[in-house]
């Protein structure tokens, strides 16, 4: 889908006051959803691939101060380091009944998900950026994670 209409569909959940709007475009699926009121809510965009989310310009109150972020240790492996996309809670598994997606050691393809991270209560896949085999995996399932925060080393 052409991102000026999904500009345009983004003014138009904010504009109206409607908290939803799904739009079906051949095979293209989009699912807006206004969390706010009005034209200073915040809304998010979500492809049918959950790895094409955009997310509209948050108002400015919802902006909370950064105090007393909690610095990382560099991590013990090289490599490439798979980055978290969004704030949200970290999972392994789409369900606790599930096996985990990867597991250190496990070789992924680009593309193959490595996680699932909810954010406003949608959960967005989060797929390997680069091939290779898992070296380590930096959260623990259910954690809250912060926007950039790495979540896997992939050698």
């Amino acid at each position: 889908m052409d991102l000026r209409k999904l500009k345009t569909l983004i003014d138009l959940v904010s504009e109206s006051g409607i908290s939803e709007l799904e739009v079906n475009e051949g095979e293209d699926r989009v699912r807006i959803v206004n969390a706010g009121s009005g034209a200073q809510g915040m809304g998010q965009v979500v492809y049918a691939n959950p790895t094409h989310s955009i997310q509209a310009a948050a108002p400015a109150s919802a902006a909370p101060a950064q105090a007393a972020s909690v610095p990382d240790a560099p991590p013990a492996e090289t490599g490439f380091v798979a980055r978290s996309p969004m704030v949200g809670t970290f999972y392994r598994a789409p369900n606790p009944e599930s096996p985990d997606f990867v597991k250190i050691g496990d070789t992924v393809a680009v593309g193959q998900t490595l996680c699932i991270i909810e954010a406003m209560k949608l959960l967005n896949e989060i797929e390997a950026e680069q091939a290779g085999v898992i070296k380590q995996i930096l959260c623990e399932n259910g954690q809250g994670i912060e926007f950039d925060q790495p979540l896997f080393i992939i050698a």
